[in-house]
């Protein structure tokens, strides 16, 4: 599951925009509860020099992200990136085109207030009443600045805070910016949270000179901005109705488990170096709960690999020689130095030539020192078993289809689920060799590349978007020796809708799209 969302804990617009009178000023105004949020920058409209501005301020539950961190639901800072991501509000009004906006962290606290009017700028916040606007970040507490005040220095990791800025070349995009400086320097609390301020860059900003008369305090002055407006761009607020379209921070990380336990090649000259690695895994269950193994905590765990007995039941016989690479020290060493992944799962890396003539191999688990046979160690914990296999080269250029199904789909979920989807995958063209003793079972065809992507039924919008081509792989399958799965928190989604389940493979021919669709509801209870 490597996607979480933390939706704005409060959003603001503020302005000096004129009023519908074009006499006076909506810098008194607030509009902390309205259901858009807006940025443009008018030139001329009162006067031939007139200059207007309207700004957002938008805050994220910081503090949530990281507690999440702190239990272990989010990773560690470099492992994990987190997105700005604000949705466009569809207006009948003329759309900025080749917008760009600044993204920057506020560097005063405020105040969201309650005003809706945006058109007539009619809720006014003042010294008695809660809320921030053009001259004002909370009760009886002015900004230094008229129009907030931003951390604009250079970024020095620890120091100060770093300066996006966004593009919208039709003007209708939304925002998707990768913010993950800003939100690691608040969590680690080298500034305080007090969200970001967007607004139109000085250079696309009004023009306002230091003669142009306007009334005193209310613009700032921009020898650098535009005779030209920028009118108007529009995102949904946290207020908005919306479910998937309110301003929030998306954290996605690579969540997949790779356990080649039902993928395991013996080394090859066929493979380069790193593709001859497998990794296995031990998952430490205790009473249906994943727990570190006292022994070992988060600390280091061995591995051993032995042959079969003469019947291919149990390990037998003396350590096999393993390779050096990864956790092997070097050639012909007896073990894998292996370590700790998360709460009860510890891993183990290794690169093995063994023999084709080998059917079985068993992974024993410990800690100590182990002898030449088995069960002779201070503490083992855990044998496994391994089907190896031998890479070939075919002989035609492979392009393989794929069937798939979601073995344990239901057809509703909780909103508070989290639920574990297995995916069962064979070849289309499957066609298996029937023997005078054959097996109902049909094996099951590991993708080491898939992605999913969740989609709302009703009208086909795309709820999380596959990660085929970001760097996070937020949407990556993991998978072990039953096939391919992956982890949904249903709490990303909106009860009382049916949403479907779309999968895509990676092969030599790219990433292809499967056909099936899979579908479920999610329910408040």
């Amino acid at each position: 599951m490597g996607v979480k969302r933390y939706i704005a804990n409060k959003d603001n617009t503020i302005t000096n925009a004129y009023k519908i009178d074009l006499r006076t000023r909506g810098t008194g105004s607030n509009m902390g509860a309205a259901d858009i949020l807006e940025v443009f920058s008018i030139y001329g409209q009162q006067t031939t020099s007139s200059a207007e501005s309207s700004r957002v301020l938008v805050n994220f539950p910081i503090g949530t992200i990281s507690n999440d961190r702190t239990l272990g639901d989010i990773p560690t800072s470099g492992s994990v990136s987190f997105y700005l991501r604000m949705f466009n509000a569809r207006h009948s009004e003329q759309l900025p085109r080749d917008l760009t906006v600044n993204i920057l962290a506020v560097s005063q606290s405020w105040e969201e207030g309650y005003g809706l009017d945006m058109e007539g700028y009619g809720d006014e916040t003042k010294d008695a009443i809660v809320g921030s606007n053009w001259f004002m970040r909370a009760k009886a507490t002015s900004w230094d600045k008229p129009g907030g005040d931003y951390h604009s220095s250079s970024y020095s990791a620890g120091t100060t805070m770093p300066n996006y800025i966004f593009t919208f070349t039709e003007g209708h995009e939304d925002i998707l910016l990768d913010v993950t400086s800003t939100v690691e320097e608040w969590i680690a609390s080298t500034q305080e949270n007090n969200g970001f301020g967007i607004f139109v860059t000085s250079s696309q900003e009004a023009y306002v000179s230091n003669s142009s008369g306007e009334d005193s305090g209310s613009v700032l002055h921009n020898t650098d901005g535009q005779k030209t407006s920028f009118y108007t761009k529009r995102f949904f607020s946290r207020s908005s109705e919306f479910f998937f379209k309110r301003p929030l921070i998306e954290a996605r990380w690579d969540s997949r488990t790779r356990d080649d336990r039902g993928n395991f090649y013996l080394s090859s000259s066929l493979a380069p170096g790193e593709d001859n690695l497998n990794r296995i895994y031990l998952y430490n269950y205790v009473r249906g709960q994943l727990k570190n193994i006292p022994a070992i905590g988060d600390g280091k765990v061995l591995v051993s690999l032995y042959s079969g007995s003469a019947d291919d039941t149990a390990p037998a016989g003396a350590k096999l020689a393993l390779s050096q690479g990864d956790g092997v020290v070097s050639d012909g060493d007896f073990n894998v130095t292996g370590g700790y992944v998360s709460t009860g799962v510890y891993s183990a890396s290794f690169a093995f030539t063994g023999s084709s003539k080998l059917d079985t191999i068993y992974d024993v688990w410990y800690s100590g020192s182990v002898g030449g046979a088995p069960f002779n160690g201070t503490i083992q914990y855990t044998t496994g078993t391994i089907k190896p296999q031998t890479l070939s080269s075919p002989s035609w250029n492979q392009y393989n289809q794929y069937t798939t199904k979601i073995t344990n789909l239901k057809p509703k979920y909780a909103k508070d689920e989290k639920a574990r989807f297995r995916v069962f995958t064979r070849p289309r063209n499957f066609s298996p060799t029937i023997y005078n003793i054959a097996s109902k079972d049909i094996e099951n065809t590991i993708i080491p590349s898939a992605s999913y992507e969740i989609i709302r039924a009703v009208d086909n919008y795309t709820i999380i978007n596959n990660s085929t081509g970001s760097s996070e792989r937020h949407t990556y399958l993991s998978y072990d020796a039953s096939g391919s799965y992956f982890d949904l928190d249903m709490s990303l989604l909106e009860p009382g809708y049916l949403y479907g389940i779309k999968l895509a493979f990676f092969s030599s021919a790219g990433w292809r799209e499967q056909e099936e669709l899979f579908k479920f509801r999610v329910e408040d209870n």
